[in-house]
């Protein structure tokens, strides 16, 4: 059976059991460089496994998906968090899943968030997600793993139906929804 998604705002609250929220913060920047730039220090808690071996840093371009779209498959990394931040300031979709008991993506409980301008998302070590999605336009992501060069870098898993993420009623109808716009 098909689950549709509805999207929340991308937030550090909610998305805290998935990862962190990163954004430039005004008020925790310090100015260095004398004065020519300011430096927020980011929340991500970059989590490597224990793997000694550097960070992999590459740039992802998500092509443009609007809304509605349909997830086929999810991933998890399981030895290392992911970060994505856009090189651009746009909004983005994150879609994301707990483990369920078995081990694979507890599909029931997946979460849709719309990243806005400006922010990026790190996320935990094993967390169930979707790839990272453009919804404004075709958007570069600068992405940091921890990669070992072996099959469980990442796992995937097919969906028997697809997660659809539909976008939110802009007059503020409602929709059905199972808990957390699930």
């Amino acid at each position: 059976m098909m689950r549709v998604l509805v999207p929340e705002p991308l937030d550090a609250a909610t998305f805290a059991p998935f990862g962190q929220v990163m954004a430039f913060d005004p008020a925790a920047a310090r100015r260095v460089n004398d004065g020519w730039a300011q430096r927020a220090d980011l929340a991500a808690v970059l989590d490597a496994g224990g793997w000694q071996g550097p960070p992999q840093l590459a740039v992802f371009r998500a092509h443009h998906q609007p809304l509605p779209a349909a997830i086929g498959f999810v991933e998890r990394h399981p030895a290392s968090s992911q970060v994505f931040m856009p090189l651009a300031p746009v909004g983005f979709l994150v879609v994301v899943a707990p483990a369920a008991a078995d081990g694979g993506p507890d599909l029931d409980a997946a979460r849709a968030f719309l990243g806005a301008p400006g922010q990026g998302v790190n996320y935990r070590r094993g967390t169930w997600h979707a790839p990272i999605t453009a919804t404004d336009a075709d958007t570069d992501f600068l992405m940091l793993i921890w990669e070992r060069g072996t099959p469980d870098d990442c796992v995937v898993v097919r969906l028997s139906a697809p997660l659809v993420v539909q976008p939110r009623p802009a007059d503020g109808a409602a929709l059905e929804e199972t808990p957390h716009g699930a």
